[in-house]
């Protein structure tokens, strides 16, 4: 008898009591369908599980431990176990090797490491160690604590791997923000002849969206292609991000178009990608092509819209879409979305609106916010606004290096030290310290990194080399490096060392160095470009006759003849 709600659950197993059956078959169809089934109750199945007499075997208790790590309450799942594991029925079954992944996925879950490596250490001792099943479950449960050491620890020593294995350790690197690490063992997992499941091209591809990597992302599209049938829409939805990040909005806009059934995330990440691109009215376009299919947007859908409103500078439409949010779409404003708005205002010059804006918001203000405001501050030359945003930045929740950077670099540029020496002390009291910058580019399906300043590519002397050389044949065209944006009190020849030894400078350096003539030089980065750099390579790209493409914190750069697809609005 099929089991389809818990009055059928209930009257089944009163049924049980009253004739006294006690044929756990019958029961085990009940106590499944309370624990596992969302219809079930947890409550129920814990019932039950205590009214039974001595279980002839581990069942039950691995039932119901599934159960709980997969709830809301995944404590339970430790408390259960632990008190099975510290039972003294001498009739009572022990734990076996199919109650150890369900206990560690709880322990990934609160990531409760301290007990997790204990029970790491109970499992060794129990003899289960070897066990493919426990081991993919102890590599899952270390990268959900942070733990990517000792995943990889665990990994290395399987004398036995599946593809749950190597995407386990993939899946770790990629959500711990080591991607590169990532790349790297996808590389070694296809060397070593295993096929990538679905869960695999999922993490590869926000690898490569992250690190730039375009060539390992199309290599996996061709495989996708290869085996043929229709792709899932997460897969669908990936693919138009990798594209969009990786600087291939074609691409992008090609699995858009091909694509059927599209959902709401599908739609949302085309949108995103034109909208990061600058193909701004054409993102805008979108959106109301799919508000006319009567597609519901969602928190995600608006961010995207108000990202191609305040990258094209268009104050009215933001607002519009904004109020739109609550109003036509029924959804509740989100602090990304209130900092789209801020950032449009202070872009386009309205300080003073941008300020009122802020005071009118419902939650308080983060310091992205206030940094979206410095730097409108910053661009449009409003110092004197400036001073009363060192006491918000204190009182905001969370305290946030980059705003206090942008602060002290405005106080800078107007060779302010004694304010820029405020800043900076206030840093060093918040423990506060800047976030290094790091550059990726991609170089025959390799990835390399650089950071401002770096000697630690094996070819750095003829990097910096190479460096100087450009910017000798920059400053006969015209370059005049911003010292101005170089924060440390230094004399001028130092400054302009520094701006010349920033990450993005080297990275695209190093792809004229190895790239063939007329290749598109694409970068990564993780911050937002300087007024510097931005001039930087522009003039590369018109003295070299080179395009390059840089994606910052922001959006894309696309430098071609001496121009920017930005229009030096960012």
């Amino acid at each position: 008898m099929e089991i389809a709600t818990m009055a059928e659950a209930t009257q089944l197993h009163a049924q049980l009591l009253k004739h006294q059956q006690t044929d756990h078959q019958n029961l085990s169809k009940i106590f499944n369908f309370t624990a596992l089934s969302p219809s079930g109750s947890l409550t129920y199945a814990r019932h039950i599980l205590k009214t039974l007499k001595t279980p002839t075997n581990s069942y039950f208790h691995n039932t119901m431990i599934r159960a709980y790590s997969d709830s809301s309450d995944p404590f339970q799942s430790i408390s259960l176990f632990l008190a099975w594991h510290n039972s003294e029925d001498p009739f009572s079954p022990t734990p076996d090797r199919f109650t150890y992944p369900f206990v560690l996925k709880a322990c990934s879950k609160l990531k409760q490491k301290r007990f997790g490596k204990q029970l790491h250490g109970l499992i060794y001792k129990s003899g289960f160690a070897p066990d493919m099943y426990i081991q993919n479950a102890l590599i899952h449960f270390y990268s959900g604590c942070n733990q990517m050491g000792f995943a990889s620890k665990v990994f290395d020593k399987m004398h036995h791997r599946d593809v749950v294995s190597w995407t386990s350790v993939i899946n770790g690197y990629v959500d711990n923000k080591m991607t590169i690490e990532g790349l790297r063992l996808f590389d070694k997992m296809v060397i070593e002849g295993f096929e990538p499941n679905d869960v695999t091209v999922l993490s590869v591809l926000r690898a490569c969206a992250d690190t730039g990597a375009l060539n390992v992302g199309m290599k996996l599209n061709e495989f996708l292609n290869r085996k043929g049938g229709v792709l899932k829409k997460n897969i669908v939805t990936a693919l138009i991000d990798m594209y969009s990040k990786c600087g291939s909005i074609d691409n992008a806009t090609r699995i858009f178009n091909e694509a059927q059934n599209k959902d709401v995330y599908i739609w949302t990440a085309m949108i995103s990608g034109l909208a990061s691109h600058g193909l701004c009215q054409e993102a805008l376009d979108l959106f109301e092509k799919m508000h006319n299919l009567e597609i519901k947007p969602d928190e995600k859908t608006m961010t995207a819209v108000l990202s191609a409103c305040r990258n094209m500078g268009c104050v009215k439409d933001g607002l519009q879409h904004f109020n739109n949010i609550k109003k036509i779409y029924n959804l509740k404003p989100t602090l990304q979305h209130y900092g789209c708005i801020v950032d449009l205002l202070a872009r386009s010059g309205q300080l003073e609106e941008a300020q009122n804006f802020i005071k009118s918001m419902p939650i308080k203000p983060d310091s992205v916010i206030y940094r979206s405001l410095i730097w409108g501050c910053k661009v449009h030359g409003d110092i004197n606004r400036l001073e009363h945003f060192i006491e918000h930045l204190q009182g905001a929740s969370d305290d946030d290096c980059g705003s206090y950077i942008l602060l002290g670099n405005v106080y800078a540029s107007k060779k302010n030290w004694k304010k820029k020496a405020k800043v900076r002390n206030i840093m060093n009291q918040k423990g506060l310290v800047k976030p290094s910058g790091h550059s990726r580019i991609e170089i025959d399906s390799k990835i390399y990194q650089f950071t401002a300043g770096s000697t630690c590519n094996i070819e750095a002397e003829s990097i910096y080399k190479k460096l100087n050389e450009i910017e000798v044949r920059l400053r006969n065209n015209g370059y005049d490096p911003k010292i101005s944006d170089v924060l440390l009190d230094v004399d001028d020849e130092e400054k302009g060392l520094q701006l010349l030894h920033h990450s993005e400078k080297l990275a695209v350096c190093f792809g004229l160095m190895k790239m063939e003539a007329g290749s598109v030089i694409r970068v990564v980065k993780n911050l937002r470009s300087c007024e510097d750099c931005h001039d930087f390579m522009k003039r590369v790209s018109r003295v070299y006759e080179r395009e390059i493409l840089i994606r910052d914190r922001i959006r894309f750069h696309r430098f071609r003849d001496g121009e920017c697809s930005c229009g030096d609005y960012w």
